[in-house]
């Protein structure tokens, strides 16, 4: 199962309390305050872990809590910290506080890290509040509590290339053809429900990550069909595919719809670098170039299913690739 979205509760350690002691040594009868304070409660510290591609586990654990810190004790000993909470979440989480709709931090990195709740501090014990006026204090200070947050986290998946097309394009066996990824393919939309990752592996060992979408529909952008599941993950991607399915009537108007729908979710979409593949060769033959808005935009002609045309466009994608890499 792919969950992409979950809401929990994080609850940091409570710091321990201070100590009220006194030191009981032999020929000391009236010794002074020695009190130690407690020790601080855990955090709970969000961790991204490239080897997870899902936040399934937080549908059945939705409450995460730190340890509390320990009371000080005599002879000015403090108390233990806490352990801290760890969480692991995949790479391009969003962490997003549930009450204010504020963005805490975007995980976008392997092994970056967020503290998203702080444990409170220990209380002082009474060794503190010794003063000239009060030799033998009996006032020890309460740990503060931790931080408490309710959270959204949302995933949105990391790749190079993002396959935009309607269902039943060839978005999946595309994505088979390119990279030694099995998505489940058939001959019916919505085949694929979830997102598919593949890794795209040329003979010059160039490489890349090739993202295998739900298919879009329109009004995809008000949330019809998969669209919020498709266009969440489209907006990590570096590299728009817009693949159009050539056997079908109007391939122009195909385009031109998939654009507009990315264009009412989010028009910084269509900044991104772009191509066009036309698919299903093998069933139809197509001219080379698809005119649009008085211009003529470059097309690659492919069959997923025969795989002719797929070297082309795979050394096309990398180099697009090499070029953002060294303008970056």
């Amino acid at each position: 199962m792919f969950i992409d979205v979950a809401e929990i509760e994080v609850q940091a350690g409570d710091g321990g309390k201070g100590a009220v002691s006194f030191r009981r040594e032999k020929y000391v009868p009236k010794g002074g305050p020695d009190g130690g304070d407690g020790g601080k409660g855990g955090d709970v510290i969000f961790v991204a872990d490239r080897n997870l591609v899902t936040l399934m586990d937080f549908k059945y654990k939705t409450f995460y809590k730190a340890e509390d810190g320990t009371a000080g004790m005599g002879k000015k000993m403090y108390g233990k910290e806490g352990k801290n909470c760890l969480i692991l979440v995949p790479v391009g989480t969003i962490i997003e506080e549930k009450e204010t709709g504020r963005i805490l931090a975007d995980l976008t990195e392997d092994g970056q890290t967020f503290t998203a709740a702080k444990g409170g501090r220990g209380g002082r014990g009474n060794v503190h509040f010794k003063s000239s006026t009060n030799r033998a204090p009996r006032t020890a200070e309460p740990g503060e509590a931790g931080e408490q947050k309710k959270l959204i986290l949302e995933l949105k998946l990391i790749a190079d290339v993002g396959l935009v097309g309607y269902p039943n394009a060839g978005k999946s066996t595309l994505l088979s053809r390119l990279t030694q990824a099995r998505p489940k393919i058939g001959d019916y939309p919505f085949t694929t429900l979830t997102p598919n990752l593949g890794l795209a592996k040329l003979q010059d060992y160039r490489t890349f990550v090739i993202a295998d979408i739900p298919g879009l529909i329109k009004d995809a952008h008000k949330g019809r069909g998969l669209g919020f599941e498709f266009l969440r993950h489209i907006q990590r991607t570096r590299v728009l595919v817009f693949l159009i399915d050539v056997s079908a009537v109007d391939a122009k108007a195909q385009l031109n719809e998939l654009k507009h729908e990315l264009e009412l979710y989010d028009p910084k979409l269509l900044e991104k670098p772009q191509i066009v593949v036309l698919n299903k060769i093998d069933l139809l033959e197509k001219q080379n170039k698809l005119k649009l808005n008085g211009k003529n935009q470059e097309c690659y002609r492919v069959s997923a299913l025969t795989g002719e045309g797929i070297d082309k466009l795979a050394s096309a994608l990398a180099k697009i690739l090499e070029e953002l890499r060294n303008e970056e």
